[in-house]
C-alpha cells in the first residue's frame, strides 16, 4: 500500500485531488492509504476530496477525539461519504458515547489554550498535529506561557535553519527544540548562525547536524551545520555521520538485555515486554519501575483515582476483584517531615484506620539545601553584565556536571548538561579561564537565569 501521511494537515482538497489522482494514475492496483490532521478545519473535506479521487482508505478519529490537531471527525466522513463507505453511523454513536466518557476522565490534561493555539497559520509553521499540545504544554513549562505565538514563528525560522525538513518524530522534536530555544533566549537567525559554536543549542540539534538523524532530502543547510559542528565531535573523534547512522550500529543482544534485566528487576517482572520497552526506551523504563517500586502497582486504581488526587473528607470505592471491594476515605494529612521527605496520610479502610508514610516529592524540591546535593529554594542569578558569569537558558534538571572548582576550561567546553521536557542541551563555556565559583551539582533544579558558575580570565 502507500501510505500518505499528512501530520500536520497541509493537505487542501484541491491539492489532495491532484496528489491522489496522478498516484492513482502510477499505481492503479496498489492501495492508497490517506492520513491527516484538522489543524486548520480542512481535514473533512480534504479526506472526502481524497476518497472521491480514488483512495481506498482515509483516516478520521471517533466524533469525541477528533478535529483541532487530531483526525478530522469520523462522524462527518460517513455522513459525508454516504453509501460510499462501509461504516454504520449508528453503530458508530455507540462508540462515540463511550469515548465520550473516557476523554472526561483525562480533562485535567486538557489543554485549553489549544483552541486559540490552532488555526490556518499552520500552513505557515507546519507544526504536526501529534506535536502541538506538547509543544504548547513544554513551553508553557519552560516559562513561555502568552509567547505561544513566538513559538510558532520560531518553529517556523527553525524549521527553514535545519533545511525545511520533514517533520515526523524524532526530526520534529528537533525543529521544536530549535524553537523554544530561539524564543526563549530572543536570539536573532543572524546571531544563532555566527555563534553556534558556543551557544548551549539543544542536544537533539547537535545531533542533527552531525547526522543522527541520517541526512536531509536537501541537504545539510550551511554554514549552520558547520558552525554547530565546531569543537562537537562524535564519540569516535569524527566529525559527523556519513550515510545512515544506523548501518553502524551492531545488532541488540536481546538474551544479554534480558539477563541483566532479571538480575536487576527480579524474575518475575520481566518478560519479553519488559526487554522490549528497555530496548527502546530504556530511561522511561528505569523511571517506570523506579515509581513501581515506591508506589506498587496501579494498574487497577480507577482512572479518576490516579489522576485526580483525593481531598481530605472524600470517598472511593476500589474494586480488586471478586470479593475484593474496599470504601477508602482520606481520613488526614500530616505535616511534611524535612528529614525523610515524606508525608503520613491516615486512611480509613472499609471503617480501618491505615496510616502510610508516602513520599511528597514536590514538596522535596522545594524545601531541599545545598547541602544536601540538591537544589535549593532560591539561587543566584547569572550576570548578564559577566560574560564569565555561567547561566541557564530555561528551566530544567542539571544531568551533568563535567568541572569542578579551579579547573582551567577552554572556550567551547562542555561544562553542564541541562534536562528540560525531554530536551538535553550542552551549557558550554563561553571563554577560556578558571572556574572561581561552582554553584550546582548533578541533579540540580534550575530555573531561567539561574547561576551555575563563574569564569575567571586574566585577558
Amino acid at each position: 500500500a502507500l501510505a500518505v501521511k499528512d501530520m500536520a494537515g497541509l493537505l487542501t482538497p484541491k491539492a489532495t485531488t491532484l496528489l491522489v489522482t496522478e498516484l492513482r494514475k502510477k499505481f492503479p492496483e496498489t492501495p492508497i492509504h490517506l492520513h491527516t490532521h484538522d489543524t486548520a478545519g480542512m481535514g473533512v473535506a480534504s479526506m472526502f476530496a481524497g476518497a472521491e479521487a480514488g483512495a481506498d482508505i482515509v483516516d478520521g478519529a471517533i466524533d469525541a477525539m477528533s478535529g483541532l490537531s487530531s483526525q478530522p471527525c469520523l462522524g462527518a466522513l460517513v455522513a459525508a461519504l454516504g453509501e460510499k463507505n462501509n461504516v454504520d453511523l449508528d453503530a458508530l454513536q455507540v462508540l462515540n458515547e463511550y469515548w465520550e466518557s473516557v476523554r472526561h476522565q483525562y480533562s485535567p490534561f486538557e489543554v485549553q489554550a489549544l483552541n486559540a493555539a490552532i488555526g490556518s497559520n499552520v500552513y505557515k509553521h507546519e507544526i504536526p498535529g501529534g506535536q502541538y499540545t506538547n509543544l504548547l504544554f513544554q513551553s508553557k513549562q519552560l516559562g513561555l506561557s502568552g509567547r505561544f505565538a513566538e513559538v510558532k514563528k520560531a518553529y517556523a525560522l527553525a524549521n527553514k535553519l535545519l533545511g525545511d525538513i520533514p517533520k515526523v518524530t524524532p526530526s520534529s522534536k528537533t525543529v521544536g527544540d530549535l524553537a523554544q530555544f530561539i524564543t526563549t533566549t530572543k536570539i536573532s537567525q543572524e546571531e544563532l548562525v555566527q555563534n553556534a559554536a558556543i551557544l548551549p543549542l539543544p542536544n537533539s540539534v547537535v545531533e542533527y547536524m552531525q547526522g543522527g538523524l541520517g541526512p536531509p532530502p536537501g541537504g545539510f543547510p550551511e554554514p549552520f551545520r558547520t558552525n554547530v559542528l565546531k569543537g562537537r565531535p562524535l564519540k569516535d573523534g569524527r566529525d559527523c555521520f556519513v550515510g545512515r547512522p544506523g548501518s553502524e550500529l551492531p545488532s541488540y543482544d536481546f538474551k544479554s538485555a534480558e539477563k541483566n534485566l532479571k538480575e536487576a528487576y527480579g524474575e518475575k517482572r520481566i518478560t519479553h515486554k519488559e526487554v522490549l520497552s528497555h530496548a527502546l526506551y530504556p530511561s522511561v523504563f528505569k523511571d517506570y519501575l523506579a515509581f513501581e517500586k515506591t508506589f506498587g502497582d496501579c494498574s487497577r486504581l480507577p482512572t479518576h483515582m490516579f489522576l485526580r488526587p483525593m481531598t481530605v473528607g472524600e470517598e472511593s470505592q476500589l474494586h480488586l476483584g471478586q470479593g475484593k471491594d474496599y470504601y477508602i476515605q482520606l481520613d488526614h494529612i500530616d505535616e511534611f517531615d524535612e528529614d525523610l521527605g515524606t508525608r503520613t496520610v491516615t486512611l480509613v479502610v472499609n471503617g480501618e484506620n491505615w496510616f502510610i508514610r508516602t513520599p511528597d516529592i514536590v514538596t522535596t524540591e522545594y524545601s531541599s539545601d545545598t547541602s544536601s546535593g540538591t537544589s535549593p529554594k532560591r539561587r543566584e542569578k547569572k550576570d548578564p553584565t559577566n560574560k564569565g558569569s555561567i547561566g541557564t537558558s530555561m528551566p530544567g534538571q542539571i544531568v551533568a556536571v563535567n568541572v569542578e572548582e579551579y579547573d582551567e576550561v577552554k572556550e567551547g567546553q562542555t561544562l553542564f548538561k541541562l534536562s528540560a521536557m525531554k530536551m538535553e542541551t550542552e551549557i558550554k563555556a563561553p571563554m577560556s579561564g578558571t572556574i572561581t565559583r561552582l554553584l550546582a551539582v548533578q541533579g540540580d533544579s534550575v530555573e531561567s537565569d539561574d547561576l551555575l558558575a563563574e569564569i575567571y580570565s586574566d585577558d
